[in-house]
């Protein structure tokens, strides 16, 4: 065999071995990743403010569905304290992952379209309507950051859908 050839099929194994290692690892980034969004919804269905603002960075960004903005996790975990006693207190939180995508090794945008029902007479927020299943559909664009081994949201951005976009993805 040819030198030429060998070391042809060494590169084309070393590209496939380093391939592999990437989407293991993307797998695995993609898993921790949902889990957050996934535990976000258990938290905000438990109405536990500490649990739902464990994972947002100290100083990360958060713009709420009426177009507030706030810096940092205290002010994040203290807005969701007060809505769960208010006017989100008796609703249930459901979303599905409409896009993840991965900008760097450290870096993922995450957008899920949320559903939130159950709402008491105090809500929804004033500004936003609900459907005519009485249910609240927004956009939630989060962006995560991993710092060291731990996935942390820098930016929370939330609107609501309006009355009349569709909310079904094609």
């Amino acid at each position: 065999m040819k030198i030429h050839s060998v070391f042809t099929i060494i590169c084309m194994i070393t590209l496939a071995l380093n391939a592999t290692v990437a989407c293991a690892q993307i797998s695995n980034d993609t898993m921790a990743v949902q889990q957050i969004i996934d535990s976000e919804v258990a938290a905000w269905n438990a109405k536990d403010a500490q649990a739902y603002g464990s994972h947002f960075a100290p100083q990360g960004t958060f713009t709420n569905v009426l177009g507030m903005f706030f810096i940092g996790r205290e002010a994040f975990t203290q807005k969701h304290a007060g809505v769960f006693k208010s006017i989100f207190r008796g609703t249930r939180l459901t979303n599905s992952t409409v896009s993840m995508k991965f900008l760097d090794a450290d870096v993922v945008i995450v957008e899920t379209l949320t559903t939130l029902s159950g709402f008491s007479p105090d809500g929804p927020a004033p500004g936003t309507a609900l459907d005519g299943s009485g249910h609240l559909h927004t956009r939630l664009l989060q962006v995560l950051k991993r710092h060291g081994k731990e996935w942390q949201i820098e930016a929370y951005h939330n609107v609501d859908v309006k009355t009349g976009i569709p909310v079904k993805e094609n």
